[in-house]
């Protein structure tokens, strides 16, 4: 078995584990990463595409935001579509100046993935039978099988960045973990086309045919999403069909002048609302998919992940810099604030947007009417605005 050591093992290199490890490289502490994957896997998941200022401010700090501030697409609001009709939410006007930036996940990791090559940071990919020990009683360690042999990776801390599947929470005693989850009873089926966005800004619409959201990745990229059945298969759908049933739930400017095109991904992705308390287990954090998952509907996965880790190398900072453990025993109530009242917007503009089947008509007049009230109160569309622009660390 091969030794090393480290001051943070970060379990996951998605981008909340490379965030936390370029956070941390800033601070001169030391981290090593695995990856059960490939770096190419990680990079090929097609993921969310709008950051919150948070996010923006974190990626900034860590040395990785040059790249987005050239060509990412800053927004400053958003279009809900319904009735026939498409109404303006102005985030920058609503929430004194702040807006988001439209900018692909697979691009963050890109660039976080090159910032830590640059730096000669240990990454190590492709890590077999991962395992996490000593975390509870203050000697946390490692292991892990690369290249045929058998590693033993020290440390001080274990950071869970490792996502839903991932072997972190699964390594808590089964008893420490309270979960609280919810599984909508429907799906998001999403193509990504070389075609211009149909808006400059998302379209976020609620028809009777089901919910639609108009996203792009850039000028020349974009990404669309239709509600589906949740037993649905992709291969139900051709291009055609696709763009037929997106056409349908748009206004008809929205859809005379949208732009098809083969699609060069589809697929179809479950919707669920997702909590494990508490996110700190001694010298184990969980951050991220690890520990939440959130419906897609608010764009608060990747900006949870980012917040999660932002708490945390905060909190890692205090401890090796000012010998204070204050923001390490804070962390898990710190974020789980945090994470709840973005489960709380995620859950409402679910039930906003989308069809549910057993709602019947009278929960669509509800939502009918909900939706005038929103974008004909400043009050509910402030309140909208600060939300998905995302609320302070």
């Amino acid at each position: 078995m091969t030794t090393s050591t480290t001051q943070v093992a970060i379990i996951g290199a998605g981008p909340a584990g490379l965030l936390l490890g370029a956070l941390l490289a800033r601070a001169d502490i030391e981290s090593v990463i695995v990856e059960q994957r490939a770096g190419e896997y990680v990079l090929g998941r097609i993921r969310a595409g709008v950051l919150e200022q948070v996010t923006v401010d974190l990626l900034n700090a860590a040395g990785a935001g040059q790249r987005m501030r050239e060509e990412g697409l800053p927004h400053d609001g958003i279009e809900l579509c319904f009735d026939g009709a498409r109404h303006r939410i102005d985030l920058h006007g609503l929430t004194g100046g702040k807006r988001v930036m439209v900018y692909g996940q697979t691009e963050v990791t890109r660039d976080l993935m090159a910032l830590r090559e640059r730096a000669g940071l240990t990454t190590v990919y492709e890590a077999e039978n991962v395992s996490l020990h000593g975390f509870a009683n203050g000697r946390p360690s490692v292991r892990f099988v690369h290249d045929g042999d058998v590693h033993e990776l020290r440390c001080d801390f274990i950071a869970g960045c490792d996502g839903y599947h991932g072997v972190s929470r699964q390594s808590v005693a089964q008893g420490a973990l309270k979960t609280f989850e919810r599984v909508y009873p429907f799906g998001w089926l999403g193509v990504l086309s070389e075609t211009p966005p149909v808006s400059h800004e998302l379209i976020y619409s609620n028809h009777e045919r089901g919910f639609a959201l108009c996203s792009m990745r850039s000028a020349t990229r974009s990404r669309y999403y239709v509600q589906c059945a949740l037993d649905d298969v992709v291969e139900r759908w051709s291009d055609e069909a696709f763009w037929q049933e997106l056409r349908a739930r748009l206004d008809p400017v929205a859809a005379e002048s949208l732009v098809t095109g083969p699609s060069i991904e589809k697929s179809i992705a479950p919707l669920r609302s997702f909590v494990v308390e508490p996110m700190r287990f001694g010298r184990l954090f969980l951050a991220g998919d690890a520990a939440h998952i959130v419906p897609p509907t608010g764009a608060k996965g990747l900006n949870l992940a980012a917040s999660d880790v932002g708490l945390l190398a905060r909190a890692l900072v205090e401890h090796y810099g000012e010998h204070s453990d204050a923001g390490i025993d804070h962390y898990s109530a710190r974020s789980l604030r945090r994470v709840w009242r973005a489960e709380r917007f995620s859950w409402w503009f679910t039930s906003l947007m989308h069809k549910f089947p057993e709602a019947g008509a009278f929960g669509q007049r509800m939502q009918a009417a909900e939706l005038d009230y929103l974008v004909h109160s400043r009050a509910a569309s402030t309140a909208l605005a600060e939300n998905y622009v995302g609320l302070p660390l």
